[in-house]
């Protein structure tokens, strides 16, 4: 069984208020990947800001 197929069948047998709270957690967890992918994008930038300048010319 993978992951994907154990979770479906555990989210399955939760109570729709459970159920919810699975998919609030889901969503957090997505924005706070989403954030660390533009802070890491944000910093690459800062630290090569006089690289990236001179390329764009």
């Amino acid at each position: 069984m993978t992951l994907a197929e154990k979770l479906l069948k555990d989210f399955e047998k939760l109570p729709e208020d459970k159920k919810r709270q699975v998919i609030d957690f889901v969503e957090f967890l997505n924005n706070k990947h989403q954030n660390e992918l533009a802070t890491a994008m944000d910093d690459i930038i800062r630290e090569n800001k006089e690289a990236l300048l001179e390329l764009a010319k």
